[in-house]
């Protein structure tokens, strides 16, 4: 799409293009910035924003027809004079590579293309000339062929900054199938109700409010006939506008006859900071700058520039971390990696903005660097036509993991063959807005709404949740409440515990495919404990449906009161006939009482064997008595100290039932082995 306004390039520094072109955030042409080696150290050096054709003032004898293009950067005014130029004369190598130029430096790198084709056929001789063709063909999308005019370049490539910027960019043509992979369920949505025929671009989230930079005023930056930017905000309704609502920010952060944006609020929303510069007048225009005010008793103080700022450079595109300590910038101060670099400043221990640090090579490239954005994860967004993208201005992410710093395009789905910039989340990670000015749109730059569909963003809590009871005399439960409820991992190490509300209720936070014990404790209750499991319960990723998905688990803990010589029974605790050894199967049930004096042991219990009527009294009591020992001897040896044990047989002294030595054979064999049991009873038990 043909620009619509000589702004709409950088009004958002959109078009910092190449190294040759050295334009503020407003688009206005700066003065050219002679070639330097990049300096060893970012934070020293000499401005790395190049220039070759305009690198030198302008000689007095400059042809008329130049004198726009080479004195007063008036790229919209040459093209004028060119285009009737050419009319007389298409073939004109020198004026069609000056043609191309500046459609490239307003920011209309398609249009460029043909008059940098007829500039090559006829000859005209500038060593930028191929670099700048191929990035106009990038831009329309035609990569091979840039392919192609790159590899040649280099066959005959004199200078070594420009090799190595031809070498950077092919580089980055090879990498475009690897990024044109990563394409994400994404629905894109121009915001038809406030883009314009000129520029609308930078947005920024905040309290339910869009706030951006429009040119949609009329009146005009008279040097260049281009209007003013200022800021305006409008309230929303989820992602669409409320048309009726959109209005300019008032005069203390839009002033007459200046370009404003873009802007940003601190977290606590007591902190603003926007650019501001371009006055009128030849000798203003590097006057661009950062502004700073903040909110006193519900007013905003007068804006003030910021201390980070340098007179020799544009700085703008501001971004706040999410604790309002740290903003990041775009600048083209001396001492970069490219044209423009991020950087980001703090607030020091006297409350001033101070210690700016250039974000480095990793972030920054010998091309443009702009419009960072913090989400609340702490990546960091922003735009970049010197890292790999598919042509101009593309959006990236960047990621710190353990001091390692990786950089990823954020792949079709986001980014075209044009300037795509301004990246900020009123929904992390599923919603936000960007500006654009990809063919489709209402004019200039246009802001769109997306909504970010991937699986891969759904995210699914497990949640386990239950009921704390006491069981009761007539083995019912009654809720229980104030119970120290405790989740282990499967090493019995502590994952987390609670207190259950009066109610009884309680829950975790799990993970999935992981086992877990749960444990309720309380005084004068029997420890409670009992396994769980997600293993085999999780759901796939590409299964979840909502955004943020919850699964429930429910296992509600009972506990036994401790009631001092009140027998319990030990089930299943069986010996072979006349035998007192221990079995595998009653060993099983006897680790559970094992586990139970751990898990107590504030108790010392009696444990008794106790026999049917069937044999001899004397010998029903000796037999208990040795299995009753037996059994305390096996929980001995698991670990558990002797003198908190008992060990009592009974025989068959303590009948449940009737079957005594009288009604032997009137008793079944499942009566009879009601009689034959283990128990346990507290004797002793020491509150905390």
């Amino acid at each position: 799409m043909k620009t619509k306004s000589f702004l709409m390039t950088l009004a958002t520094v959109i078009v910092l293009l190449g190294c040759s072109s050295s334009k503020n955030f407003l688009g206005v042409q700066e003065e050219p910035k002679k070639v330097a080696p990049r300096p060893s150290n970012p934070s020293v050096g000499q401005p790395q924003n190049a220039a070759d054709v305009l690198a030198k003032e302008p000689e007095k004898t400059t042809p008329k027809i130049l004198r726009s293009y080479v004195e007063d950067q008036n790229y919209t005014q040459a093209i004028k004079e060119f285009q009737a130029a050419l009319s007389q004369n298409p073939d004109a190598a020198d004026i069609n590579f000056y043609t191309a130029e500046s459609y490239r430096k307003l920011g209309d790198l398609r249009a460029s293309t043909p008059y940098y084709e007829k500039a090559i056929a006829g000859g005209f001789e500038d060593e930028e000339l191929e670099l700048n063709y191929a990035q106009a063909l990038k831009a329309s999308e035609e990569y091979d062929k840039a392919r192609e005019v790159l590899s040649n370049y280099l066959n005959y490539a004199s200078l070594e900054i420009y090799r190595d910027r031809a070498q950077r960019e092919l580089a980055n043509l090879t990498k475009l199938d690897s990024i044109s992979l990563y394409v994400r369920d994404v629905d894109l949505k121009p915001l038809e109700s406030i883009n314009s025929d000129q520029s609308e671009y930078s947005p920024f989230f905040y309290n339910n409010k869009l706030y951006f930079v429009s040119t949609r005023e009329a009146t005009t930056f008279q040097r260049y006939g281009l209007p003013f930017s200022d800021i305006f905000s409008v309230d929303l309704d989820g992602l669409s506008p409320k048309a009726e609502t959109l209005s300019k920010l008032p005069d203390l952060f839009n002033s007459a006859n200046i370009n404003e944006g873009p802007i940003a609020f601190s977290p606590d929303g007591n902190t603003v900071v926007f650019a501001k510069g371009n006055p009128e007048g030849k000798k203003e225009r590097r006057s661009v700058d950062l502004y700073v005010a903040t909110k006193r008793n519900g007013e905003w103080s007068t804006p003030a520039p910021m201390p980070i700022n340098n007179p020799l450079a544009w700085d703008t595109s501001p971004a706040f971390n999410q604790s309002g300590t740290t903003i990041y910038f775009a600048s083209d101060r001396p001492g970069g990696y490219g044209g423009s670099d991020i950087y980001r400043a703090t607030i020091n221990a006297r409350g001033r903005w101070a210690d700016v640090t250039n974000m480095g090579p990793d972030i920054n490239t010998a091309g443009d660097e702009v419009f960072p954005y913090v989400s609340p994860d702490n990546k960091l967004y922003f735009a970049s036509n010197g890292h790999a993208g598919f042509g101009m201005l593309d959006l990236f992410v960047a990621e710190n993991k353990g001091g390692v710093i990786t950089v990823k395009n954020m792949g079709p789905s986001f980014n075209s063959s044009s300037d795509d910039f301004g990246l900020v989340y009123s929904d992390f990670p599923f919603e936000g807005f960007f500006s654009s000015n990809r063919p489709g749109g209402s004019g200039g730059d246009d802001i769109y709404s997306f909504v970010d569909n991937s699986s891969d963003l759904k995210t699914i809590t497990y949640t386990l949740k239950g009921t704390t009871y006491r069981i009761n005399e007539d083995s019912t439960q009654s809720i229980l409440g104030d119970v120290r409820v405790k989740l282990l991992d499967e090493n019995e190490q502590l994952v987390d515990d609670v207190l259950s509300s009066r109610g009884g209720s309680y829950s975790f936070k799990i993970d999935p495919e992981k086992n877990y014990t749960i444990i309720g404790e309380k005084q004068d209750y029997f420890t409670a404990r009992k396994f769980f499991s997600t293993v085999g319960e999780g759901i796939p990723q590409e299964e979840l449906v909502e955004r943020f998905n919850e699964k429930v688990f429910n296992e509600d803990i009972a506990l036994d009161p401790i009631i001092l010589e009140k027998a319990i029974v030990l089930q299943n605790i069986y010996y072979d006939l006349n035998r007192a050894e221990i079995r595998s199967d009653a060993a099983v049930e006897l680790d559970k009482l094992v586990q139970i004096l751990k898990d107590n042991p504030n108790i010392r219990i009696e444990l008794s064997s106790h026999t049917d009527a069937r044999s001899d009294d004397d010998y029903n009591l000796d037999l208990s008595q040795r299995r009753a020992q037996a059994a305390v001897d096996y929980i001995v040896s698991k670990g558990i100290s002797a003198d908190r044990l008992i060990a009592k047989g009974y025989g068959e002294s303590q009948l449940v039932n009737g079957c005594t030595n009288e009604r032997i054979d009137e008793c079944t064999e499942e009566e009879h082995q009601q009689n034959r049991r283990t128990e346990f009873k507290v004797i002793e038990y020491e509150r905390n």
